[in-house]
């Protein structure tokens, strides 16, 4: 199938496929088209072309002009899939920010894969509980990635992994690492228990053990957990973990921001043998 031409942003405003494009404010991401409409917004043509190689299909692209030549590889893929392009100026005034790599793609959201089947195989697991920074969310992801985590479980109130601002601060490693949403939560602890993990959350508590303690003889199969920063970890959490965790540290400093955190843990239970 032949690619059709790029169509200029002018001509193509009634377009409602351009609509999905206009004023993507945080409130209209989440509201509108994040996850509702199944789609989420890949930003910058390194996102776009890690979620194409992730088996995600485009619904459509939005690009300055300079782009089109770097993407023709991606474009010429889609041929089904419209290209609007316009001045980067013209850009930001639809979608109401600032274009850090000048291109945009509008993809349909895969289904979510279920809980039992992420973790069949899975030897190491993060839970992420209540995390709503959407920049932690996504460093998390990328530490997970370059860290050895199997598999990524959301909570229900835990940020959109595919939320735009996310999906680039992972450096589209969202689309490297197996996740879904586990819920209920935390009677989902029960769940992972069940199916081989020993439960581990990171909470500053009397009775938690150092991080060092825990890599000295870790569990087979382990699933860290998460929270959000300020409130932590939910008491029903921290209460149904088989055992708390706490990183050591010094200076007076009692902890750290939660994606420092997570690669810290990461690193330290890796799985011995495994090469990063």
């Amino acid at each position: 199938m032949t690619r059709p031409d790029p169509v200029p942003l002018a001509v193509a405003l009634e377009d409602p496929r351009v609509a999905e494009y206009t004023h993507l404010t945080d409130v209209a991401l989440r509201t509108r088209y994040e996850p509702g409409a199944g789609l989420y917004m890949a930003e910058s043509s390194n996102v776009i072309r890690r979620a194409v190689a992730a088996g995600h299909v485009p619904r459509s692209f939005l690009m300055a002009p300079r782009w089109l030549e770097q993407m023709a590889d991606v474009l010429a893929a889609f041929p089904d899939a419209p290209v609007f392009t316009a001045p980067e100026p013209e850009l930001e005034a639809l979608t109401g920010f600032h274009l850090h790599r000048g291109a945009l793609a509008a993809m349909n959201r895969p289904a979510l894969p279920d809980v039992d089947e992420l973790l069949r195989d899975a030897r190491r697991v993060a839970v992420i509980e209540d995390v709503v920074d959407h920049t932690n969310v996504g460093a998390i992801f990328r530490s997970a990635a370059g860290l050895g985590v199997d598999a990524v479980l959301a909570t229900p109130r835990c940020a959109d992994p595919l939320y735009r601002r996310s999906v680039r601060v992972s450096m589209g490693t969202v689309f490297q690492v197996p996740w879904t949403r586990i819920d209920p939560w935390p009677a989902g602890v029960d769940r992972l228990r069940a199916a081989g993990f020993a439960v581990a959350s990171l909470a500053l508590s009397d009775d938690a053990v150092t991080l060092d303690a825990l890599a000295a003889d870790p569990p087979e199969r382990l699933a860290l957990v998460l929270g959000a920063e300020g409130h932590g970890l939910a008491p029903a959490t921290v209460a149904a973990s088989d055992v708390v965790v706490r990183i050591p540290m010094a200076g007076g400093v009692d902890s750290l921001n939660v994606a420092a955190a997570s690669a810290v843990a990461f690193w330290a239970m890796r799985v011995a043998g495994r090469e990063l």
